[in-house]
């Protein structure tokens, strides 16, 4: 199964994995604004399953995962990339560094953990929220509840901006998610380690009341270049909620990888 995949600008490949039910066009909204003035990237916005403009599959995170590897070797063949994933995103960018270790120039893993399932999420220190009065006044009525939770910094400007991109969304297969979410959320071998020598980056939100921040701290021992942001007022909207540090840390750690592709092409 081929997934459907947006390509953004030219240079060395950038795969960019999307957030639960996300498609490429929310995620070109969000990540973008890294590559105003950065060039050199070439970012490939991949629809998961059942979202956007890629059909959905059997409701299984292995299956998902299948697809992706099949993805980027169509996509690429043997050739390097980093890969970037947000949320279920990130989970997956993961098992793509396991599956392709040896073509992986860098992972970046926001809001998210090396284990998925609610059960297995550590919410240690999160940190409640100060919302902003009237917040939520021009966002849909339907997600005020999602984004009471989900959202760590509470004021009308990010509720705007956040409701804004998701409205951008393209279709999404309930049905398939439901039961993706419900029967195979957790890759089989998420217990196993996660081989990369290339620049790993850990972004989390000390305010992510659906994924936490402590599992990533606690995996930095387990890489050699790994580097770890834990952003106080940000939850797991954090690409939206604070887009300029989302941005400088995205950059920070494509430089580590750029300067490891130069020096492996010479």
């Amino acid at each position: 199964m081929t997934l459907h995949v947006q390509p953004h600008g030219n240079g060395r490949p950038l795969v960019v994995l999307p957030s639960f039910s996300l498609d490429h066009a929310a995620m070109a909204t969000t990540v973008e604004p890294v590559f105003a003035d950065l060039h050199g990237w070439r970012r490939l916005y991949v629809d998961l399953p059942g979202t956007g403009a890629s059909p959905p599959g059997e409701p299984r995170s292995d299956a998902v995962l299948d697809a992706v590897v099949g993805t980027i070797r169509a996509e690429l063949g043997d050739e390097r990339f980093a890969v970037i994933g947000w949320s279920y995103g990130g989970y997956l960018a993961a098992g793509v560094t396991r599956r392709l270790p040896e073509q992986v120039s860098g992972l970046m893993m926001v809001c998210t953990g090396f284990k998925i399932h609610p059960d297995d999420r550590d919410l240690t220190g999160v940190l409640a929220s100060t919302p902003q009065p009237g917040w939520l006044a021009r966002v849909p009525p339907v997600l005020h509840g999602h984004f009471t939770h989900a959202v760590g910094s509470q004021t009308a400007e990010v509720g705007e901006r956040i409701s804004a991109v998701l409205n951008l969304n393209g279709p999404t297969d309930e049905a398939y998610l439901t039961s993706l979410r419900a029967n195979g959320f957790a890759l089989s071998d998420e217990g196993t380690p996660t081989p990369c020598d290339a620049p790993v980056c850990f972004l989390t939100g000390q305010r992510d009341r659906v994924i936490g921040f402590a599992s990533l701290s606690g995996a930095l021992g387990s890489f050699e270049r790994a580097t770890y942001t834990s952003i106080s007022s940000a939850g797991h909207y954090l690409p939206l909620e604070q887009p300029a540090l989302f941005a400088a840390v995205t950059r920070s750690w494509l430089a580590q990888c750029q300067a490891l592709l130069y020096a492996d092409s010479n």
